[in-house]
């Protein structure tokens, strides 16, 4: 017996030691193959990722369309819109929903796969398009929208985890996240612009409209939308016997569930960077919410256009953002050169460095854009209050890319929440903060409305400055990221 032992200890180090020589073969293996998401073309890579946008931004068509005809739709069902523009709240069911829904959906999809979450959600958000366009009243159509915010608001938000998927480092993610975001921002806020058809047409045919396009983009999605989640092919593989499964899931969906959104919550109570940076970045998105509120009042008040004329008036918010895609493709050179003096972490750029951009954006371009906008309206022309949201438009592209790339390096170790965090903050702001718009446009004056926003553009700017000043985001001293998030990251 006393020479057993010893035998059985040898077997079971030899048996231990092969299973970790056949292990590490098998993770190198998969490090190579070419399922690997990470190791796809570029074609591949960028077919899925053009996907992901494309969808994200006919989604958000849908989000703010309806607002262009919010007169006729009040006629429709009989609302009061006094101060209150109650036909908005079909905007804000959207937007609460799409707020609320990823911290739940999003989790599944990292752990059960992409794909066919994808395809399936995409799928009822355009099933409930149809009951939209034939609601015969104001209930119906707020029900229907929360299910379309559900959905929709899962694929938009999804597109940013396909990007981490597929793209491993800091200076590969930087572009597909600069489109995301760009795509993103140009759907809400063409929304009224698309809504303009309501003049000839008549109200339901902005949601037909988008059905035959979200209808035609259902193909598309199915043949081109391919499972990005490295965990997820892998596993499929390994029941295939072609590699062994090294991250087999140790928890339970509803714990990583339960530890995503509690995560969340816990960085938007207690971190001071994503408080400031989620505050910063809602703030500046939800501005392209209050504009389809207030661009109506300025445009048919002061000029005498119609309700339908003044949506188009948004096209120049999208000229802005264009223009600022631009010069966030500068700011990612900026970006990835900063790698080569990044002594602590070699190879990766400092992440305050993609905040430079943003910094003079919110203070010139975006309060000086406001100030405009208020008050150039004493100019007999138009275009001079245009112009003033033409330059919001580029600083609120700047401010969401910049923090959108921030939140991701500074909390890599628990990106995901740190990114959920962000996302439900930003539609949040836009479900309530547009509630505000009318009242405050009326009560203060088209001047002192856009005033008061600007002048809390110019407070909010106090949040990158500090940070950068600091070097270091204030999360690196955080009880919270140095113990319970030092994690494997999440994407």
């Amino acid at each position: 017996m006393s020479q057993e032992k010893p035998l059985q200890q040898e077997l079971g180090t030899s048996s231990q030691l092969a299973s970790t020589q056949l292990s590490t073969n098998d993770a190198i293996e998969w490090a190579q193959h070419p399922s690997n998401p990470f190791n796809w073309s570029l074609w591949q890579k960028w077919t899925t990722m053009g996907i992901a946008c494309w969808v994200t931004f006919i989604v958000g068509l849908n989000a703010t369309s309806i607002t262009t005809a919010s007169t006729p739709i009040s006629s429709k069902f009989h609302l009061s819109n006094n101060d209150l523009d109650v036909s908005f709240f079909s905007s804000t069911a959207w937007n609460a929903a799409a707020a609320v829904a990823p911290l739940v959906t999003l989790p599944l999809m990292d752990t059960y796969g992409v794909r066919l979450a994808y395809v399936t959600y995409f799928i009822l958000f355009c099933i409930f398009l149809i009951p939209q366009a034939l609601a015969e009243n104001f209930a119906t159509l707020v029900v229907c929208r929360v299910f379309a915010g559900i959905f929709g608001g899962t694929v938009q938000n999804a597109a940013d985890g396909i990007a981490a998927n597929m793209f491993p480092s800091h200076s590969e993610r930087a572009l597909p996240l600069t489109v995301y975001v760009l795509s993103l921002l140009l759907g809400v806020t063409m929304g009224p612009v698309l809504g303009a058809v309501e003049e000839p047409l008549g109200w339901r045919w902005i949601i037909w409209i988008q059905l035959i396009i979200c209808g035609a983009s259902i193909p598309l999605v199915i043949v081109f939308m391919r499972e990005s989640r490295g965990s997820v092919i892998r596993s499929r593989l390994y029941k295939a016997g072609i590699v062994a499964d090294q991250d087999e899931m140790e928890e339970s969906p509803a714990s990583i569930l339960t530890e995503t959104i509690f995560r969340s919550a816990v960085l938007l109570t207690t971190e001071p960077t994503i408080i400031s940076m989620t505050t910063w970045s809602s703030f500046t998105f939800g501005l392209i919410f209050i504009s389809t509120q207030s661009v109506p009042l300025v445009f048919t008040d002061v000029y005498g256009w119609s309700d339908a004329s003044g949506g188009i008036v948004q096209v120049s918010i999208g000229i802005g953002q264009l223009l600022g895609f631009a010069a966030c493709l500068l700011q990612n050179k900026v970006y990835t050169r900063s790698a080569a003096s990044n002594k602590e972490a070699l190879g990766a750029p400092f992440p305050e460095s993609i905040l430079y951009l943003s910094i003079p954006s919110t203070a010139i371009a975006l309060a000086g854009g406001l100030f405009m906008y208020g008050w150039g309206i004493f100019q007999s022309h138009w275009i001079v209050p245009a112009i003033g949201l033409g330059l919001t438009g580029f600083a609120i592209i700047t401010v969401v890319h910049a923090v959108t790339i921030y939140v991701t390096d500074e909390y890599a170790a628990c990106a995901a929440s740190a990114i959920a965090a962000v996302a439900f903050g930003e539609n949040l702001f836009a479900a309530f903060l547009p509630l505000a718009a009318k009242p405050m446009y009326l009560h203060l004056g088209f001047q002192w409305a856009s005033t008061l926003l600007a002048f809390v553009a110019l407070l909010l700017t106090l949040a990158p400055v500090i940070i950068v000043y600091r070097r270091r985001g204030v999360g690196h001293k955080s009880i919270m990221v140095s113990t319970q998030l030092d994690m494997r990251p999440e994407i």
